[in-house]
């Protein structure tokens, strides 16, 4: 997929989602955001970029942050063939989280699914979290178990980090969707827990074992996807490595700053995003994604 004049997303699929079925898990709260934003200052919205543009969940960083500034203005969204088509194509991508989970889940780990809500939001939300701006990207919130998009980051994903298509849009969902997977099987709760045990190099490392396993469960999703609803076109699984690889920490760190601290990575370098990704879409097999028991240095 690539963009209209003036930047809006186009409504030309590559996807095969014209016979997908919507998903009912879709909460629309575009144009209704209104109230005090997340504290912090212009460093703390930078911080919440990084984070955001790297793929993860932004809310523990969100969650620690106090209310502060002013409130924010309301962001009308017009009713165009594009904001339509690109608000259908998330729910027709959640759908088919819904319908591999639904299934792939049970079989493989016997914990039953529970679908989360996929909230849409423009300029600014409130979470179980915090409250976000549209600058912190897609995130994941354990505590209310929602996924939260402003569809401009697609934009975004496209023109700045030149990783347009379709499935790279897929991509950032089910990898968010992935962290609702780790909710269900109690991998983030032990994540969590592990936060004041460890100093920040350390558990750095273990953020980046829970967002290259997001990576991977994104790669088992795409794996079933395409042999139950047969979604991919030629292309596809490239826009998926291409979003991965351009979002890596190495990649956004040289970018930013011309050099890379791996201590302060948090969600794993370009080529290991592309690995995790491609090892779930090869195996299918969610036991297969242990990023946990793997040395550091070989993940």
């Amino acid at each position: 997929m690539g963009l209209e004049c003036g930047g809006e997303i186009s409504y030309e699929r590559s996807m095969r989602t014209d016979n997908q079925r919507e998903s009912s898990n879709v909460e629309d709260r575009r144009g209704s955001s209104k109230g005090p934003l997340i504290g912090g200052g212009l460093g703390a919205i930078v911080i919440a970029i990084i984070i955001a543009l790297l793929g993860g969940d932004p809310s523990q960083f969100l969650g620690n942050l106090q209310s502060g500034p002013p409130a924010g203005t309301e962001q009308s969204i017009p009713d165009t063939p594009e904001s339509r088509e690109a608000a259908r194509f998330v729910s027709v991508v959640l759908g088919v989280t819904e319908d591999v989970w639904r299934k792939v889940l049970p079989e493989q780990t016997r914990v039953a699914y529970e679908d989360p809500i996929l909230v849409l939001f423009s300029g600014q939300v409130s979470s179980a979290c915090g409250r976000a701006t549209a600058a912190t990207g897609p995130f994941y919130c354990p505590g209310d178990r929602q996924v939260y998009i402003d569809l401009s980051f697609f934009e975004e994903l496209a023109s700045r980090f030149k990783a347009p298509g379709d499935f790279a849009q897929a991509y950032v969902i089910a990898h968010e969707v992935g962290h609702h997977i780790q909710k269900l099987l109690g991998t983030s709760g032990k994540v969590n827990r592990l936060r004041a045990r460890l100093n920040e190099r350390d558990f750095n490392q273990v953020s980046v074992r829970l967002e290259l396993q997001a990576d991977f469960y994104a790669g088992v999703w795409a794996h079933h996807a395409q042999e139950m609803r047969n979604i991919l076109e030629e292309g596809d699984i490239e826009d998926a490595l291409r979003a991965a690889n351009a979002i890596g920490d190495d990649r956004l760190q040289k970018q930013a700053q011309g050099h890379v601290v791996p201590d302060s990575f948090t969600h794993g370098t370009s080529e290991q995003r592309i690995r995790w990704f491609t090892k779930g879409f090869k195996s299918g097999d969610v036991r297969q994604g242990d990023t946990f028991s793997i040395p550091y240095d070989q993940l």
